[in-house]
């Protein structure tokens, strides 16, 4: 009999150990602590009515061919208020982002070749892998902190202005 409870001790501290070390290395992506991406801004957009003055304007980070598009603002934890990324698609079509490995939230507003704001999407969750859409055709993509669009009254219908 003491030969069982020996035994029985020692399988119960294996099993609570391998239980305890797999609770400790499964981390959420939330909680994860990547390396931050520091981004570089080169270009400025601006926000208008069309035929009127720019009502707000933004430091960017440019992604324009498939790597920089594809990374995003991913690994960004911190974002300046007057900062932002803008994506440049090569064509005009309906656009699809998602927030996978983005940890704060963002408006995101897709203008078509245009440059008319033809869609906002407010306060995306961050993290998420929900399919975020443009709906009608977008040639460029602005993504700028979560609530910026609220703050300064930028709305579908009104253009950006991108520095030449």
């Amino acid at each position: 009999m003491l030969h069982f409870k020996k035994s029985f001790f020692l399988y119960l501290i294996t099993v609570l150990f391998f239980v305890v070390s797999c609770a400790q290395s499964e981390e959420s992506p939330q909680t994860r602590q990547a390396e931050t991406r520091d981004l570089e801004f080169v270009t400025t957009v601006s926000f208008s009515e069309y035929g009127s003055e720019s009502v707000s304007t933004i430091r960017a980070a440019v992604a324009d061919d498939d790597a920089s598009r594809s990374e995003g603002l991913m690994d960004v934890h911190n974002l300046p208020s007057d900062a932002g990324m803008l994506f440049i698609f090569d064509g005009e079509e309906p656009r699809s982002f998602w927030m996978a490995n983005t940890p704060i939230s963002l408006d995101i507003i897709f203008a078509n070749s245009d440059f008319e704001i033809v869609r906002i999407h407010r306060n995306t969750p961050p993290y998420s892998h929900e399919s975020i859409q443009s709906e009608l055709p977008a040639k460029y993509v602005v993504e700028v902190n979560a609530g910026y669009t609220m703050q300064h009254d930028i709305r579908e219908g009104m253009f950006i202005i991108l520095e030449d």
